[in-house]
């Protein structure tokens, strides 16, 4: 780990993440054929370890700061996402209703990420010690590295879902994202 990511805390991370995540929804409106498809699989990747991080240590975490009614709405939030994420995931970029349901999917995507922005994290930062912050983010890091890499909307979003069924779901998740990038790779 360079000696930057050491010092950045769980808030700067994330605010990273969410400007990752939205070039990624503009990439995929801009793109066609495989570039879009490509695109969309990394910000469903993308998506699903972040969704599944917070979850594991950022909500229990603001719980504390930001409060109850605060951290339900984000997690009924993520949960309908996993819902539609995995109907997309389904449907495909090439379905003809795609496009339409993709972009009221971006809507609340950009939605939460500013509730989260405006409600969560400035209330995290305030009452948060910046040591702990940063820790928080190592363990965000280490909670994405054995999270799913697709949604799973039936494993729940507790921390404690995510961590028991995480794992061995990422396990497989990872598995069929190497055999989908080996037969990609390997086309005539």
């Amino acid at each position: 780990m360079t000696s930057t990511a050491q010092k950045q805390d769980v808030v700067d991370l994330l605010l990273r993440q969410h400007e990752e995540i939205k070039s990624l929804f503009a990439q995929v409106r801009g793109a066609t054929g495989e570039q879009k498809q490509q695109a969309f699989q990394q910000l469903v990747r993308l998506l699903a370890v972040h969704e599944s991080a917070e979850e594991q240590v950022v909500h229990p975490a603001a719980r504390d700061d930001a409060g109850d009614a605060v951290v339900d709405a984000r997690l009924h939030e993520e949960n309908e996402a996993k819902h539609v994420l995995s109907q997309l995931y389904d449907l495909g970029v090439d379905a003809p209703d795609f496009d339409a349901r993709f972009a009221e999917f971006e809507q609340a995507v950009v939605a939460h990420a500013t509730h989260e922005e405006q409600e969560e994290f400035p209330e995290l930062r305030r009452k948060t010690d910046p040591e702990r912050l940063r820790r928080m983010a190592g363990a965000v890091r280490a909670a994405e590295a054995v999270s799913p890499t697709r949604p799973h909307p039936s494993a729940g979003e507790s921390a404690t879902a995510n961590m028991l069924a995480g794992p061995p779901v990422a396990v497989f998740d990872r598995m069929r994202d190497a055999v989908r990038d080996w037969r990609q790779s390997h086309r005539d």
